[in-house]
């Protein structure tokens, strides 16, 4: 079991979608993982660029958009998922 699953939520720290909320949809290879999320395009990142928080979504792998979706709400985390948390400068 990895800190990386799929279904871990995230807090993207890099690029213009830094601190908005993701869950791991699928894992590409040992560098790369696909994400998506409700304010974050469904789109590939590099695992140094995001960070696990302890919630995990129960989705299958490769869901889609709607399928995520779905897991949020069922899981009633929209709210949380369209915060934008602050992410310190290192």
């Amino acid at each position: 079991m990895s800190v990386y699953d799929i279904g871990r939520l995230c807090v993207k720290t890099m690029g213009r979608e830094a601190g908005h909320y993701c869950v791991i949809v699928d894992i590409i290879d040992k560098n790369y993982l696909l994400i998506d999320g409700l304010k974050v395009r469904r789109r590939r990142t590099n695992y140094n660029h995001i960070e696990p928080i302890a919630d995990v979504l129960e989705i299958k792998k490769g869901a889609s958009h709607e399928q995520v979706e779905a897991a949020i709400k069922k899981a009633k985390l929209e709210k949380k998922m369209n915060e934008v948390v602050s992410i310190p400068i290192k």
